[in-house]
Order: structure tokens, then C-alpha cells, then sequence
């Protein structure tokens, strides 16, 4: 029998998985009615409630949801082997696979490399962290595009990458980790077996333990006088990429750098750097109204984040208007002053607004969102940039990231 513990999407995908191939199934949850109980087979048993170490150890193994620890007690004394669903799909898969991890842009490259497979007409299928779990993705794909959580690579030992990137290393999650340091011995078993290592050159925290190849200001992929480059070979114009921001084009790099070590044609990684405008709350343009253009950076729900969209935009003509604020979660703010000398107006708002507000004087600091919008229209002229990038979650105000990305394009349409 195998216990399977979290009933979240990867919980309920790896009981059908194994289900599937005969295997007996016991279900835990340490809440008392998980998502997914309504839709768990009549012929699986279930624990709900604090686990339980004697229950654990009739298991023979146990596959842990990212969302819980493996140093939880009761799991630790259960004495069976603990991995994940990521290990599960790693000792069955027989495609190549490219897996993707890092604290910033991680969906964004995972997408992007997707879209350039499938534009060179390769089967493709891509998920992880990015939304389908491992096991629910089609069997039958010539090449996987993966998306992996810090969480998700603790328990991940065997999976045999033909490319494998971090992209960046920022604060988050310390709460689970023994600082920065923790959180990244995690990251760095996304290379282990990994054929090729690709990593960010401005980032020491990202390299392999030895060889592999580098983006970013000093990397071998990088931009030089408005290219898109490998080595001195020019690959494409920065000003024909599609996504929006500096930081974006360290993004396709990245893919490019990915891409290449997995096969996929360099004309059609070009085609796709054309069209791939980025995902939905991630630098998102959402409007130009006279000339002063709006850009929905929701997702950016840390401080990394919004750094590096300052940095992304950096170089625009005109100057940027700044939405911050939220819940900083206790994160430490004070690194953002040094990225606010593009920021011209600074307007803070929600839990931790007054937090951020602090780092600039003249800031304005409202209520809302609903209020922050108007407010940055009015300050605005032609040539900037309205930009919400908000270094904080969002549940003080909204149900997630993406509900106040989506109300943020609402006002910004009724402006």
C-alpha cells in the first residue's frame, strides 16, 4: 500500500496514477475537510486529522505533498521512504525532460520554452508548479517542460534533466528553511543528474557545483547593443522580443540557453521570442491611454520580484509611476529604496503600504487599490509607465494575486 499525504491537485493526480497502475492507495490529510475529499474513489481509504507515525509506517512508501515538510515529526518517525510526485514521474518518464526552478520567472521561461517547442512542432507538455501536476500530464510527450518548486525538488532525488536551470535566488520561504542557505541547497538539487546545467551569471547562488553554461550581464548568452546575443553572435534584436522589460529579456535568454541544450530550433526559439508576450499578471501591458502606458505586474508578490521589474524598465524614456503594497508577509522592505531612482511617484496602499511609503519622500499613501489608480492616472503624462508591482501578497485585500492583477485592469479600463 502506498500513502499518499496532502490532498491538494498533486495529491488527488498521484492517487489516480497510481490507482492506475493497480497499486493500493491510502489517502491522509492533516485537515479535517481537504479539497479533493468529495472526489476521492469510494475505494481509497482516508485519515484525516493530526498524522499519525504507526498509521505512516504500514505504508511502504509515502508520497508527500510540496506542502508539507519531510521533517514533520510523525513523517520522520514512520521509518518508510518519503518522496514526491515529481520523483514518481522522474522514475517512470522516458522523454527528455527541461525543469525549470528559481524565485523569480520561473512560469514565464517555463511557458516560453514550451511555446518554442511546440512552435518547432515538437509534442510537448509542460506543468509542474505551473499549474497541471507531473502526473497528470500525457504520457506520450516527446519533450517535458517543467516548472519545479523549491518544495517539490526536497523530495525529488532522480530525475535525469537534459536541461535544468536556476534563475535566480531571492528571499522567500524562509520560514521552512535554515535561511538563504537552506533555500538554496534545495534549489541545487535541480541539478543533480542534470545533462546540461544552465545558470544565471549575475546570481553565485545559481551555479552548478561544476561547468555549465550562463546568461545574464556576463553570461554567455547576454544582450549587447540591443541584441539578443550568444558569445559575438547576434540572435535577435531586443526590440523585436514581444515580452515587456529588461529582466524579461534575461528571461529569454534563459530559454534560449535551455532550448538549445534540448534540441529545439533555433529559428522556431526566434519565432516564439516574437510572439510570447508573457503571461497574465506578469508585466502584462493592459493599456495606453495618451501616450502613458499601464503594466500589470500583480504577480510580483516579493520583493525580488519588484525589483526586478524596476530594473526591467530601467531604460524607458519617461519615468515610472509606482503601485505598491500589500502584505510584505514580515519581509524586510528597506532594500527597495535603492531601486526607486526611476521612480518618479510612489503610491502605497494595503497592509504593509505605509511600510514602503516610508522609502521615499513626497510618496502618496491610500487606502486601496480602487484609489491608488485613479490617483496614478492623474499623476501621469505621456512617456511613463504605470506600473503595478506590489512586493507584497496580496490577501490582506484580495483572494490572490490574480484577483488583484484582474481588478487592477478593470480600473485601469475605466479610466
Amino acid at each position: 500500500m502506498i500513502g499518499v499525504v496532502g490532498l491538494g491537485l498533486s495529491g488527488m493526480a498521484t492517487i489516480s496514477w497510481l490507482k492506475a497502475r493497480g497499486l493500493a492507495v491510502h489517502a491522509f490529510d492533516t485537515r479535517d475537510n481537504p479539497p479533493g475529499l468529495a472526489q476521492l474513489p469510494s475505494d481509497v481509504p482516508v485519515t484525516l486529522g493530526p498524522l499519525d507515525a504507526a498509521k505512516l509506517s504500514q505504508c511502504h512508501y509515502l508520497v508527500l505533498s510540496p506542502g508539507l515538510a519531510k521533517d514533520v515529526p510523525a513523517i520522520q518517525d514512520a521509518g518508510v521512504e518519503v518522496l514526491g510526485d515529481v520523483e514518481l514521474f522522474a522514475r517512470s518518464v522516458e522523454a527528455p525532460v527541461i525543469a525549470i526552478t528559481g524565485s523569480n520567472g520561473k512560469s514565464t521561461v517555463t511557458t516560453l520554452v514550451g511555446d518554442m517547442a511546440a512552435r518547432a512542432g515538437i509534442k510537448v507538455a509542460v506543468g509542474g508548479n505551473i499549474g497541471v501536476p507531473v502526473l497528470a500530464l500525457p504520457m506520450d510527450a516527446e519533450l517535458y517542460v517543467l516548472e519545479l518548486s523549491s518544495f517539490q525538488l526536497e523530495t525529488t532525488s532522480s530525475l535525469k534533466a537534459v536541461a535544468a536551470t536556476i534563475l535566480n535566488l531571492s528571499p522567500d520561504h524562509l520560514d521552512r528553511y535554515d535561511g538563504m542557505a537552506g533555500y538554496a541547497r534545495a534549489k541545487q538539487r535541480i541539478y543533480e543528474h542534470a545533462e546540461h546545467c544552465i545558470y544565471n551569471s549575475d546570481d553565485k547562488a545559481t551555479r552548478p557545483a561544476k561547468g555549465g553554461v550562463s546568461f545574464g550581464e556576463q553570461g554567455q548568452y547576454h544582450l549587447a547593443d540591443g541584441w539578443l546575443s550568444k558569445g559575438e553572435t547576434p540572435l535577435i534584436r531586443s526590440s523585436d522580443v514581444c515580452l515587456l522589460g529588461r529582466h524579461n529579456h534575461f528571461n529569454a535568454l534563459a530559454a534560449l540557453a535551455l532550448g538549445e541544450a534540448a534540441g529545439i530550433p533555433l529559428a522556431a526559439m526566434l519565432e516564439s521570442l516574437k510572439h510570447f508576450g508573457g503571461l497574465p499578471h506578469r508585466c502584462e501591458p493592459v493599456a495606453d491611454k495618451g501616450g502613458v502606458r499601464f503594466v500589470n505586474d500583480s504577480k510580483a508578490t516579493n520583493l525580488g520580484s519588484t525589483e526586478a521589474a524596476l530594473d526591467g524598465f530601467a531604460d524607458i524614456p519617461g519615468d515610472i509611476i509606482l503601485l505598491a503594497g500589500g502584505d510584505a508577509k514580515g519581509a524586510d522592505l528597506s532594500p527597495l529604496k535603492a531601486r526607486l531612482g526611476k521612480v518618479r511617484e510612489l503610491i502605497c496602499f494595503g497592509k504593509d503600504g505605509a511600510a514602503i511609503a516610508a522609502l521615499k519622500a513626497g510618496c502618496h499613501l491610500v487606502a486601496s487599490l480602487d484609489e491608488a489608480v485613479p490617483l496614478a492616472a492623474s499623476l501621469a503624462k505621456a512617456g511613463d509607465l504605470v506600473l503595478l508591482s506590489p512586493a507584497c501578497a496580496s490577501l490582506d485585500q484580495f483572494k490572490n494575486f490574480e484577483a488583484r492583477g484582474a481588478r487592477f485592469r478593470e480600473l485601469v479600463e475605466a479610466l
